[in-house]
Order: structure tokens, then C-alpha cells, then sequence
């Protein structure tokens, strides 16, 4: 097999992936559909609305996100999976039911989202941990990026499928199609072989676990670097959904079929980043600050394109960018971790990079209400280009490079350390 797809030797990751691949689209699918219910059926294009709302899914992650890294590291993980993906399947039908019999209204778009961070927070530390535990070390590089892969392939066909089908048929039927889609992972983790996965460290008992991950963090550079950027880029660089809800719009003034198209093409940059992640043997420093530094950059372009589909092409590099990024912070984390900390400290990255975007959804979404679509984006723009060039210059300094060394850095020729 390619060494691009080397972790699709292990029987159990290759059963993991198909029930995944489906499960993604269908979670693409709700996304579009809650966001385009939120901003035309339930408010008159309300960009704060879609914002909070967006805003309340994550909002639990940076809550109660290290709690749930305090259950991967101590509980069995295909368990934890079952009951969290039950719980977000229940809750999909639950608001698809309501907008079919239409009897939704906007608190109800609240709670929803809010009952799905509620259910990812304890979901999404297991999750990103139960991978290590099917390939092994060898090849958790390789893992993370199909991973990706398979969420951006998704997230290349899920906005689309979304957008066809809420000009046929309308939002509620997505979100009851997103809810059957959950039972393709519930299979594939009855059907993963228990046996199998290699036994991890479980964490102490006690009630300092919360703070011991974070004192682990603090202990180490590296880990603060990446959790000082994904701060900041969640918060500013990673809210696509609210401000491409508004840029179809408001600027545009486009229907559903673009705004899931818009989501369709950045996830051709997305994709093509995940593919070329998984032939690398592991994370560069280069690929992390080099993917921050490119969303800034193309995030600004994209807040002056002159029309619809040049503003859409400019989101195939914005996804390369970003993915490029989130991979190098995860492959970074899950390879450089002990086991024993690995879920808290997973959950944390989780935490600061939804809680991020939970803080941030709002503010663009508002800004864009208030100023315009554009200027949502060039903020956000703006504010990751400054802290990529912030985290190259505090990088430079520690390793005491000079400009000809930071410009080597950039090119790929050397490779300092945190």
C-alpha cells in the first residue's frame, strides 16, 4: 500500500474510516443547514445569530473540554464514543423533527448546538486519542492526516449535498439525514476488535488531574507555542461558516446552493493539505508557522475579492493553509505526549481551539452585521497574520537566529526547535 495511506493496513483503523467518512458528511451536511436556518428562516440574515450560535456549540468544549481529556485518559474510549455519538444523533433528530414540523424557533437552534458542543466535549478528546490506540506510534502521523483527510472530503461533499438539497426540500430533512448518519460509527465501533488496540497508561485518580495536565503543558515550550496560536486562530482565523454565511449573502447575494458551494471549495484546499500531510514522515516547525502566516495572508485577499468567484478560489489556499496548520499542532501533540497525559492534553488543544472559535463566532459575526461581511474578514485576517509573524520572531529569538536564519526557517532548509 502507498506509504500515503500506510494506516489503512491496520483492520481495525480501516473500519474506523468508513464508518467516519459517513458520519462526517452528514455532521458537513447539519452545519450548512444550521447555519443557513439560523440566518433565513429564523432571523432576518442575522450574522450575530449565526455567530452565537455558533459560538454555543463550542462553547462547551473550552468548559468542560479538559474534563472530558480526564475521561479518555482514564475510561475505555470506544465506550465514551458510543454514548457521545448516541447523544449527538438524538440530538440532530431532535431539532430536524422540530423544522419539519415547523415549530422551531431560535432558542431552539440554541440549545441544539449548545447540547452538540455539550456531547463533542466529551467526544472529541477520545476521539483524537482512540486513533493512537488503533495504528500504534509508527504510524499516528499518517493516521492524523486520513483523518483529515476523510473530514475534508466530507467537508467537500457535505455542503454541497447540503445546499442542493435545502433549496429542494429544506433544512429539517438535513438535519434527520445527519441523524441517521451517526449509526455507520456506532457499527463500526461494535465491530472494531477490542482486543486489539494497544493498552495505554490510564491516569491517576485524582482530583487534580485537570491541573496537572496544565502544569504539563506549561512545562513545556512547544506545547505553548501551539496553544497560543490555535487561541488565537480559532478565535479569529477559523469562523468560515459565519462569515461565508454572510459574505454569500450580504456581498454576493447568493442562495443556499453557493453558500455549501463556498464550503465545497475550501475543502478542496483542506483536502489537498491532508494528502500531502500524510506522505510527510512528521510535524515541521516550518509547516506550522508557515500554514498560520498563509491563512493570515489569504484571509486578507480574500476580504477584497472583487466578486463571488474570485472570493471562492481565494478559499482553496485559505483551506491549504489551515489544515496545514491544525496538523502539524495535532500530529505535533499526539507524537510528543506521554500516554498518560495524552487525552488531557488533546482536550486542552480542543478546548482553546473551539473555545477559541466560541468567543470569536460572536465578535465576527457582529462585526459583519454591524460593518460588513469584508471587514469580518480582513479583521480576522489581520489579527492571525500578526500572530504568525509574532510566533516566527519569538521562535527566531529563542533559537537566536538571524534574519538569514528565520529566512532559511521559512524556506525549509533548517528546522530549529521550539
Amino acid at each position: 500500500m502507498s506509504a500515503m495511506f500506510r494506516a489503512l493496513e491496520n483492520p481495525n483503523y480501516r473500519i474506523w474510516a468508513s464508518g467516519a467518512i459517513v458520519s462526517n458528511i452528514g455532521t458537513w451536511m447539519q452545519r450548512v443547514a444550521q447555519d443557513w436556518l439560523v440566518l433565513t428562516v429564523l432571523t432576518d440574515h442575522s450574522g450575530a445569530a449565526v455567530g452565537l450560535t455558533t459560538g454555543l456549540q463550542f462553547l462547551p468544549m473550552l468548559l468542560f473540554g479538559p474534563y472530558g481529556g480526564v475521561l479518555a485518559d482514564r475510561y475505555r474510549k470506544r465506550i465514551i464514543l458510543m454514548w457521545t455519538q448516541l447523544a449527538m444523533g438524538f440530538t440532530a433528530l431532535a431539532i430536524g423533527l422540530l423544522v419539519v414540523t415547523g415549530t422551531a424557533q431560535l432558542w431552539h437552534a440554541y440549545v441544539a448546538a449548545f447540547c452538540l458542543g455539550l456531547a463533542s466535549a466529551v467526544d472529541a478528546p477520545a476521539r483524537q486519542a482512540f486513533v493512537s490506540e488503533l495504528v500504534g506510534q509508527d504510524n499516528i502521523s499518517n493516521a492524523v492526516a486520513l483523518n483529515s483527510a476523510s473530514f475534508n472530503t466530507a467537508r467537500l461533499t457535505g455542503p454541497a449535498i447540503a445546499g442542493v438539497l435545502i433549496a429542494w426540500v429544506g433544512t429539517g430533512p438535513v438535519f434527520l439525514l445527519n441523524a441517521a448518519s451517526f449509526a455507520a460509527v456506532l457499527v463500526s465501533l461494535f465491530r472494531i476488535r477490542t482486543t486489539q488496540p494497544a493498552p495505554v497508561a490510564k491516569g491517576d485518580r485524582n482530583k487534580h488531574q485537570v491541573a496537572e495536565g496544565i502544569r504539563y503543558v506549561r512545562r513545556r515550550p512547544d506545547l505553548m507555542l501551539i496553544m497560543v496560536l490555535v487561541g488565537i486562530l480559532g478565535a479569529f482565523g477559523m469562523n468560515f461558516p459565519v462569515i461565508n454565511s454572510l459574505m454569500a449573502t450580504t456581498e454576493f447575494s447568493t442562495g443556499p446552493s453557493e453558500f455549501g458551494l463556498l464550503g465545497s471549495i475550501m475543502a478542496v484546499g483542506t483536502l489537498a493539505g491532508a494528502l500531502l500531510a500524510a506522505r510527510r514522515s512528521g510535524p515541521r516547525l516550518r509547516f506550522l508557522l508557515g500554514g498560520a502566516l498563509g491563512l493570515g495572508v489569504f484571509t486578507i485577499l480574500g476580504s477584497i475579492a472583487p466578486n463571488f468567484w474570485v472570493y471562492a478560489a481565494i478559499l482553496i489556499p485559505v483551506g491549504l493553509a489551515s489544515i496545514t496548520f491544525l496538523n502539524s499542532c495535532n500530529t505535533s501533540i499526539q507524537l510528543s505526549v506521554e500516554p498518560q497525559f495524552r487525552g488531557r492534553v488533546l482536550a486542552l488543544y480542543l478546548a482553546i481551539l473551539q473555545g477559541g472559535t466560541a468567543i470569536g463566532s460572536p465578535l465576527v459575526g457582529w462585526i459583519g452585521s454591524e460593518f460588513g461581511a469584508r471587514w469580518s474578514v480582513a479583521v480576522g485576517g489581520i489579527v492571525v497574520l500578526l500572530a504568525g509573524i509574532a510566533a516566527v520572531l519569538a521562535v527566531t529569538r529563542r533559537n537566536r537566529l538571524t534574519l538569514r536564519g528565520a529566512l532559511r526557517m521559512a524556506l525549509g532548509r533548517r528546522e530549529p526547535a521550539v
